[in-house]
């Protein structure tokens, strides 16, 4: 079972969610980009920005909540275009956040570009804090489904789902990370369901360090060792106590195929 957070201890957090009710077409048409909306945070001090797409009825009527995190140099905008992870999943509360300049691993070394904390401590853990006051909003304002809050991101934003699986691991029901490792986290993790996309010529996150990533986690979850096929390029991995793994790997590099953002929905809509 997942565990409502104390969310009480962050009392520096501020959001303002004003408009955030989608008001997407009647008879269940497809949300557009227009049914986003802008929010603002502010957590020790620093206003933070993000979109918000809100199902119809949200207010009264319970609906998982899906984080997504952008790759380092991008945008809550850009993701939210690329991803559009809202009109895979209309029922589904998204959230799209905005990092803020951080010093890369793999590149952009001065942190001239907007990303997140690679890990625990890093800047003061303001990207944790950040979740952790979109989150207690959330909860408050809305009618949320404490035990489907999902993670998901792409390359810097991939590896921040992992960081947040190592330290809110509680508060989420599962994640799906995009062109990232987290073998320094391995042991950090407990058990949870996972979708990791991964593609073959990565020239960043070298192929390797996520198949090391991609092991450690079926292991962790006590996987079979043998998957069956779940969609195309993508391979599920059962597990007796309930932690599936999904493995979706691709002939590409760091990019994140078309068909990505639709399979991420199906894995977490699959889940119960």
């Amino acid at each position: 079972m997942l565990r409502r957070a104390a969310f009480a201890a962050i009392a520096a957090a501020s959001l303002s969610l004003a408009s955030a009710h989608a008001s997407h077409q009647a008879g269940g048409a497809v949300p557009a980009q227009a049914d986003l909306r802008p929010i603002t945070i502010v957590v020790d001090g620093v206003e933070r920005t993000g979109l918000l797409y809100a199902p119809p009825g949200a207010a009264s009527r319970k609906a998982p909540v899906v984080f997504v995190f952008h790759g380092h140099g991008g945008t809550a905008a850009n993701i939210a275009r690329g991803f559009a992870l809202h009109r895979h999943w209309p029922e589904a509360m998204v959230v799209y956040l905005q990092g803020l300049p951080t010093p890369g691993r793999l590149t952009d070394p001065t942190g001239l570009r907007a990303g997140w904390q690679a890990g625990a401590g890093d800047q003061g853990d303001r990207d944790l804090k950040l979740f952790d006051a979109v989150l207690a909003r959330l909860t408050r304002e809305f009618t949320i489904e404490p035990t489907r809050v999902f993670a998901t991101g792409h390359s810097n934003g991939g590896g921040f789902t992992y960081l947040l699986w190592a330290r809110r691991g509680d508060r989420l029901a599962a994640v799906a990370p995009s062109a990232a490792a987290a073998i320094q986290l391995l042991k950090q993790l407990q058990p949870k369901p996972a979708m990791h996309l991964a593609g073959q010529k990565d020239p960043l996150v070298r192929f390797d360090w996520q198949r090391q990533t991609m092991d450690g986690i079926r292991r962790l979850n006590g996987c079979a060792s043998t998957g069956t096929s779940w969609a195309p390029l993508a391979t599920i991995y059962p597990s007796a106590p309930g932690t599936p793994c999904v493995e979706y790997i691709h002939p590409g590099g760091h990019q994140y195929p078309a068909d990505a953002p639709a399979l991420i929905a199906k894995f977490f809509r699959e889940l119960r």
